[in-house]
């Protein structure tokens, strides 16, 4: 997927709302959040598996052209990868189609960009601090969180309520009006749509 570009005088903007999901919504939110994390660390453990596998067989003295080849962290590749062991794996096969593919893909996405800034940065062409190598999610630690960006994400015409893909319909805490105006009026569209826990909301 092509990165967005707004054209001239055009304006990317975020707007925040609380969401009021019901117990399943919030086990549902849970479920995508966890799968996000589920699938960031699988990418992590397939990709670095073949780094610890190639220093291996160096200490073994294996010339560099017989080395175990490199595992590409694109996210097209790991996406790849990924939906080829999600049914069999058993880290994934049961309950993977429980949750939508944004779900799983939001991990795979941000782990391809972990890799980019570890690559970038220890090449010395990433300013700032040095950035270590991506580590795996603590399921204590981790922030849950999932985007969206096919499907349908959808301001409900009310107000009140918004829609995601595969969980449905969810009651805002706050009115959606001042967005909801600008999509009824043309002068606006959704482009993603991101759930993160914050503060037990």
């Amino acid at each position: 997927m092509k990165k967005f570009k707004p054209r001239p005088g055009f304006v990317v903007q975020a707007y925040r709302f609380a969401l009021d999901p019901n117990a399943g919504q919030q086990r549902a939110l849970r479920s995508h959040c966890g799968a996000a994390r589920a699938a960031f660390n699988w990418a992590v453990s397939w990709v670095t598996a073949t780094w610890w596998q190639r220093q291996a067989e160096q200490t073994y003295g294996v010339p560099p052209a017989e080395l175990t080849p490199w595992r590409p962290w694109s996210l097209p590749a790991l996406r790849k990868a990924f939906n080829e062991v999600k049914h069999t794996d058993p880290r994934f096969a049961s309950w993977w189609q429980d949750n939508s593919k944004e779900a799983y893909n939001t991990g795979l996405a941000n782990a391809a960009a972990a890799f980019d800034n570890y690559a970038t940065s220890k090449n010395g062409k990433r300013k700032g601090p040095r950035i270590g190598m991506p580590r795996r999610k603590s399921k204590r630690k981790a922030r849950l969180a999932c985007r969206f960006t096919t499907g349908t994400v959808r301001i409900e015409p009310d107000g009140k309520h918004v829609t995601l893909p595969r969980l449905g319909t969810i009651r805002t805490h706050e009115p959606t009006g001042k967005l909801l105006a600008r999509l009824q009026a043309g002068t606006a569209r959704v482009l993603s749509a991101t759930v993160r826990h914050e503060r037990g909301h």
